[in-house]
């Protein structure tokens, strides 16, 4: 079965969740186990402060079966207690919560002009990041970025901290080997990523389970979970990359589509400066930035090299800013006359004051167009970030090992 595949059964270097009693009802009784372990973990997860009784309450299951998994939970370093909540009439409430170390996972971002790699714990917080930069990827770059960035990641781990790493997600472009004019790529190179696959190929030379989603999709599922998407029940995701793509919301859930590639938003038609059509991706993506700075003179490296601070860039960014907003303020037209979104969140592989600035350019603009029969939604910078598609990737593991999420989350798709 390939990795991108695995069940909840045991993950190679992950202790298994306790599975109970081996006595009658045998297999079904080890399912239903995993799955109430599941559930518990999952409602910590979305609620902080639970206590035992909200717990029970909440999943339906009796006070006495409850305290019995939330036992072997915190047996197994996955809950915590937190300080005792006093005030109230009888015991003082003791709230749980997820342990940080409970878990880890590893989450890989591959784009057009760089890579990330992370560690991150239980709760999503990112502990390690290693970035590498470069003219275009090929798989054998990638594989040793992979080997030595992890090396460096687990470096400060203990050999207990190690077992505890549930897996590895890869967070890639729809058809890598795409839009080599614009990359600027040779077709050669490029072509080689047809014929690879990619959970094949990276576990090859990692020891836990690979998993595999498109990259947009995983920004999307990160600032879901993470984000500010937990406050609404359905939204459209714009990401801003080398090139942009997006996401579905609907009903608290991220949609992928039939092949996973719902939301592949670069490809929708909008018009040029001239008024002369053109798609999104051609108009709003950092691509396109990067021409610009390369005609200024200007090193566009620093793009790709630090996306958290790209110091002082001038007219360029102010010139892209105005065009990517012009082309968002269509295609967010067009995506709610279709879907009546209640928000459009926006983030991108940039500084958070480039973020801003984007967001407040497409709310003038969208005024300026005519809105007649469509209600328009919100329109919200993302909080995730830059490394929105790398932990994107890193959930996978840990909603497939621990959780309940990852059948609305996160559809999988073939490796």
């Amino acid at each position: 079965m390939p990795a991108s595949q695995t069940t909840s059964g045991d993950f190679p270097g992950v202790s298994p969740l306790h599975s109970g009693s081996n006595g009658g009802g045998g297999a079904n009784q080890i399912r239903v186990r995993a799955y109430n372990e599941r559930l518990l973990l999952s409602l910590v997860r979305r609620t902080a402060g639970l206590s035992k009784a909200d717990i029970a309450r909440l999943s339906g299951l009796s006070a006495q079966t409850a305290s019995v998994i939330i036992r072997a939970l915190e047996r197994d370093g996955l809950l915590m207690r937190g300080e005792p909540v006093r005030g109230k009439v009888g015991k003082p409430s003791i709230p749980m919560a997820l342990n940080p170390d409970g878990a880890y996972s590893l989450g890989l971002k591959i784009g057009r002009r760089s890579a990330d790699l992370v560690l991150m714990d239980f709760v999503g917080t990112v502990r390690e990041r290693r970035i590498e930069t470069y003219k275009y990827p090929t798989p054998e770059n990638i594989r040793q970025f992979v080997c030595t960035a992890i090396d460096s990641l687990i470096a400060n781990l203990t050999p207990a901290q190690r077992t505890r790493i549930a897996g590895l997600g890869i967070a890639a472009p729809f058809e890598l080997w795409n839009w080599v004019d614009e990359m600027g790529a040779p077709e050669q190179d490029m072509n080689a990523w047809r014929d690879i696959d990619l959970v094949e190929d990276i576990g090859e030379i990692v020891s836990f389970p690979v998993f595999l989603q498109n990259d947009a999709t995983a920004a999307c599922g990160a600032e879901l979970v993470f984000g500010q998407g937990a406050n609404y029940t359905d939204f459209a995701y714009f990401f801003i990359g080398s090139f942009i793509g997006g996401g579905v919301v609907l009903n608290q859930a991220v949609y992928a589509g039939r092949t996973g590639n719902a939301g592949a938003f670069g490809s929708m038609p909008v018009v040029d400066r001239a008024g002369k059509p053109s798609q999104l991706i051609d108009q709003a993506s950092l691509f396109v930035l990067e021409e610009m700075l390369k005609h200024e003179g200007i090193d566009p490296d620093r793009l790709w090299r630090d996306p958290e601070s790209w110091g002082d860039i001038g007219r360029p960014l102010d010139c892209w800013i105005a065009q990517a907003a012009r082309s968002l303020a269509l295609a967010i037209t067009s995506v709610c006359s279709v879907i009546d979104f209640e928000t459009v969140i926006v983030d991108g592989g940039f500084p958070p004051f480039v973020r801003d600035c984007v967001v407040g350019a497409i709310r003038d603009a969208i005024t300026e167009l005519d809105l007649q029969g469509i209600a328009m939604p919100r329109v919200e910078p993302g909080v995730v970030g830059n490394g929105a598609r790398a932990i994107g990737a890193a959930s996978l593991p840990l909603f497939s090992r621990y959780l309940l999420d990852q059948n609305v989350l996160f559809m999988q798709v073939e490796g």
